[in-house]
């Protein structure tokens, strides 16, 4: 399967962002923060993972149904795709 370089540009920055969430939700349990605050942080980096799984995935179907033939040699069937969507959802 191929994935163009902007769509990896657009993983790698989304996928740095939910890194600094993380990080972000690790220092509001340092600081004690409250538990509300917190469980946000998690929920808003948890949709942003989400969404970065969910842009490769829409990358990955994209080339299959442009490239059949390269996607099924490749190991990549629809159904197999289909299958890591529904991982996602």
């Amino acid at each position: 399967m191929e994935i163009s370089d902007d769509t990896l540009a657009d993983l790698d920055r989304r996928l740095r962002k939910v890194e600094g969430q993380i990080r972000g939700v690790q220092q509001m349990l340092a600081d004690r923060r409250d538990c509300r605050d917190v469980v946000t942080q998690i929920s808003a980096a948890s949709k942003a993972l989400d969404q970065a799984g969910f842009l490769l995935v829409s990358a990955g179907l994209t080339w299959c149904v442009t490239n059949p033939a390269e996607s099924e040699a490749g190991g990549y069937s629809l159904a197999d795709v289909q299958r890591m969507f529904m991982k996602l959802a």
